[in-house]
């Protein structure tokens, strides 16, 4: 049967012959080792049809191969299916990852080192780096800046949308003021300049918002910092003739000491051929690109001072307007949800017929209604009964499966907002629930709830706390193969480091205004997966003669179901954890709603029994 993806890769080893080649290594990425990719840079799609974030290609003359995750690998079987291309699953025991499987890999070659071709301007310095590493240095690394392009016709463009302005009273902090901590940062750290690559560490310090890349509202852009100069590389220049508020946001840019500087001419900047004095430049290798790397320490002027972005924790760590502001948006954003749920639940009793696609579509609707809606933080998995088993769904736009009157629909949803960026997922009863789905349910709410319950030291990173959302189900032998949580940025990335809660192992510590996702999660392949998931605020918990203590507040504010709750597999903290967070949602929603959803709000809200009252 034709597989237009299996003809592409053989069209691209066709051109790996004709430049001797002998691997070629695809990120699912961009120039600014961006999560989710502009349609330019989705060249893994393009060439393996797989549609997943997270994922990258190696070709060979004799094999092809796609390295994911645990969260995309039904996915992944069912869309290589016929390209040719096998699945290479990552973050399980066993794993082996790119840079060992290809140092391992036999090329046939005797009297010449082995040919890698890369698109370096999407890959990372750091993996090239793991690359070279893992050959013991016996490769050649070929960079080829968009080496598709030849292959690739109508390859979309660069995109350009209008930019805004953020205003200190969202922000919580001027540009001038983030500049200058920025200065004194490279000032102590011996450099002279600092090369910002990252889309969301230039958009927070510049406090500047576009829509080039979707769901993400960054612009794409490089941003250089030295003692007395702030150069922004973007491709809405002063002689784009572009639309009104990008001009004026121009002019206020320019009014802090910013110059406006054309994206495209990063490369020609970083070759030294405009500023020929030396210099020593801070750049952070896990999200510089090879190329502009390889054009920094080829040229004679810089001195390359390697580090992690300094950004990425001050970021992270939320002020005060920022956080007040994350507090209200979840308000909004909560009775955009019970709205949703009274409407979902009406429409089945009703009889009505919905699908994925229109529950995701209405859901959107209502968000729509909320002042400062800028657009949805991610695409919205609505997914019913063993669609629900991926854990990143794409809901298919034409032909969605039907929601039917009972089991389990799992809806994974968020939001920017001018203040504020949301994330929530809750999996809804439709009906009448098998003991599997309840004893699922159940033990997902605990981990769930014993994350959100935690205290812990000062100075604990994420992966130390983990094992609270995962014991429950690890009792029963029961797990899920993705983290627990991620950071979440302020009208920024609804995925942000460089905070997380997962396995693999990250020293960063949770510090105080850090915002990060409690989302466990259980997965049964051609049955039915369930995630509970709020945002949580990292707060401090006073201090005693053992140190200083930490802990999460709630900010997500929408009702968990407690119908398919088993009340005997909770503790008493837990139960009483889940009723006051319950009531916590009426009490903070119901004045905000309508009358008829307030009433019902009531009902799904009623404090959940212990196990030997009920009747």
């Amino acid at each position: 049967m034709y597989n237009i993806h299996s003809e592409r890769v053989e069209t691209l080893r066709a051109l790996m012959e004709s430049r001797g080649w002998d691997a070629v290594v695809l990120t699912g990425s961009d120039p600014h080792a961006g999560e989710y990719p502009a349609p330019r840079w989705k060249q893994v799609e393009w060439l393996s049809g797989f549609t997943g974030e997270a994922g990258d290609v190696v070709i060979t003359l004799d094999h092809a191969g796609l390295w994911t995750d645990s969260r995309y690998f039904i996915q992944a079987m069912r869309q290589l299916d016929g390209s040719g291309i096998e699945l290479h699953k990552t973050r399980v025991p066993g794993q082996v990852l790119i840079p060992e499987w290809l140092a391992s890999y036999d090329f046939g070659i005797e009297d010449r080192l082995p040919v890698v071709a890369v698109d370096g301007l999407c890959q990372r310095t750091a993996d090239i780096d793991a690359i070279v590493e893992a050959f013991d240095g016996r490769v050649t690394v070929s960079d080829v800046p968009d080496l598709i392009d030849v292959l690739w016709e109508d390859r979309p463009q660069v995109p350009c949308t209008p930019i805004t302005t953020v205003g200190e009273e969202l922000a919580g902090e001027s540009r001038a003021s983030k500049i200058a901590w920025l200065r004194e940062f490279i000032r102590s750290h011996g450099c002279d300049s600092i090369l910002l690559t990252a889309l969301d560490e230039i958009a927070w310090t510049l406090n500047v918002r576009a829509s080039d890349v979707e769901y993400n509202p960054v612009v794409l852009s490089y941003l250089l910092v030295t003692s007395d100069r702030v150069n922004w590389y973007v491709r809405k220049n002063a002689f784009s003739g572009t639309d009104a508020d990008t001009m004026a946001s121009f002019r206020e840019l320019r009014g802090d000491g910013v110059s406006i500087l054309d994206y495209a001419d990063i490369g020609l900047a970083l070759s030294g051929l405009e500023n020929p004095e030396p210099g020593r430049i801070r750049i952070d290798p896990s999200t510089l690109n090879y190329n502009l790397y390889g054009i920094l320490s080829s040229g004679e002027n810089a001195v390359l001072v390697e580090g992690a972005s300094p950004v990425a924790v001050r970021k992270a760590v939320k002020n005060a307007v920022e956080i007040e502001n994350m507090r209200e948006v979840h308000v909004e954003d909560g009775i955009a949800m019970e709205r949703f749920l009274y409407w979902l639940e009406n429409e089945l009793e009703a009889g009505f017929t919905v699908n994925e696609r229109q529950a995701a579509g209405m859901l959107g609707s209502f968000r729509r209604e909320i002042p400062g809606y800028k657009g949805d933080s991610f695409e919205t998995i609505s997914a019913y009964g063993p669609n629900a088993a991926l854990p990143h769904y794409h809901t298919p736009e034409t032909d969605s499966n039907e929601l039917m009157s009972r089991g389990l629909y799992l809806v994974d949803s968020g939001a920017h907002y001018l203040f504020g960026t949301t994330d929530i997922t809750r999996t809804v009863p439709l009906g009448q629930c098998t003991r599997l789905e309840m004893e699922d349910y159940t033990l997902v709410l605990k981990g769930h709830i014993d994350l959100a319950m935690a205290r812990f030291p000062r100075g604990t990173a994420g992966c130390q706390i983990d094992v609270l959302a995962r014991e429950p189900l690890w009792k029963c032998k029961r797990n899920f193969g993705h983290g627990t949580g991620h950071g979440v940025g302020t009208c920024l990335c609804v995925h942000e480091g460089p905070q997380d809660i997962r396995q693999n192992f990250n020293p960063q510590p949770l510090l105080p205004g850090m915002i990060t996702s409690d989302e466990p999660g259980i997965y049964r392949e051609g049955r039915h997966g369930i995630r509970h998931e709020n945002l949580l605020l990292c707060k401090a918990s006073g201090s005693n003669e053992f140190g200083e203590w930490l802990e999460f507040e709630t900010l997500t504010l929408c009702h968990f179901d407690t119908r398919p709750v088993l009340a005997e597999l909770l503790t008493k903290e837990e139960r009483q954890w889940l009723n006051g967070y319950n009531e916590r949602v009426y009490n903070t929603l119901s004045p905000r709603l309508p009358r008829h959803i307030a009433e019902w709000l009531r009902l799904r809200t009623m404090p959940l029994p212990a196990p030997d009252s009920r009747s």
